[in-house]
């Protein structure tokens, strides 16, 4: 299964707060909480983005992303 087909399967959602604070979650659950200039950052990135490129930011900004080189890496 691809990265992709993973995130149109399993999507995630994010929920910005009055407080300035950004809730990221992934099958409805918090998966990271993001808070000052890390929370502005992503609502400019993520503004300007389509939803395959969100669901790709979310994914980076969470670290629930895979670079297809971690098979590489147990490996050694």
């Amino acid at each position: 299964m691809a990265v992709n087909d993973s995130l149109t399967e399993n999507p995630f959602s994010y929920l910005a707060s009055k407080d300035g604070k950004v809730r990221i979650f992934r099958s409805s659950k918090l998966a990271t909480t993001l808070r000052g200039k890390e929370a502005i950052r992503f609502l400019s990135k993520i503004e300007s983005a389509d939803e395959s490129g969100s669901q790709l930011i979310m994914a980076r900004v969470t670290g629930q992303y895979k670079f297809g080189n971690e098979k590489d890496l147990r490996q050694k």
